[in-house]
């Protein structure tokens, strides 16, 4: 695995690719973790936790993930790595640019997820990497059903 010292910007930037890398391991949203979800954030809309009315009523025809619980879920997805970072001494998650909920997860279903490094940049706070990530169902790969940009920042 090749690395890559945090603070060597140009040698950094090969990591910058328009190409998703290989897909994560594959992760299943159970009724059982929505309804956690729901209990750790008070989120108990029914179309989450109510599988009845959801069958009945419901857009999807049984509930779905929250969106939420999809997006904190990534680490659960993880994938081999292709790269190390080394010399830090510390990583700090800076925030976003972007994030989409562009299609529902319906409970049962299987997730995986890939990324890519969309930026390497300088920074007086020190090397800010930004990885575009895409979240999609199993089987239904030709769209994601999240779509979100991590800036994280190297010290």
């Amino acid at each position: 695995m090749k690395q890559y010292q945090y603070n060597d910007i140009e040698a950094m930037q090969e990591l910058v690719s328009e190409e998703f890398g290989a897909w994560s391991d594959e992760f299943e949203i159970t009724q059982e973790l929505i309804n956690q979800f729901a209990d750790l954030t008070g989120d108990h809309n029914w179309i989450h936790v109510d599988v009845e009315r959801s069958k009945q009523e419901g857009p999807f025809g049984t509930t779905i993930a929250h969106g939420f619980m999809t997006l904190v879920m990534m680490p659960r997805m993880k994938g081999t790595p292709t790269f190390e970072i080394t010399g830090y001494n510390a990583i700090v998650n800076y925030g976003s640019n972007k994030l989409r909920f562009t299609g529902p997860v319906p409970a049962g279903s299987r997730l995986h997820m890939r990324s890519r490094v969309k930026e390497v940049t300088e920074s007086p706070k020190g090397t800010i990497v930004t990885q575009e990530q895409h979240i999609h169902i199993v089987g239904q790969d030709e769209r994601p059903v999240l779509i979100y940009e991590l800036i994280i920042i190297y010290m």
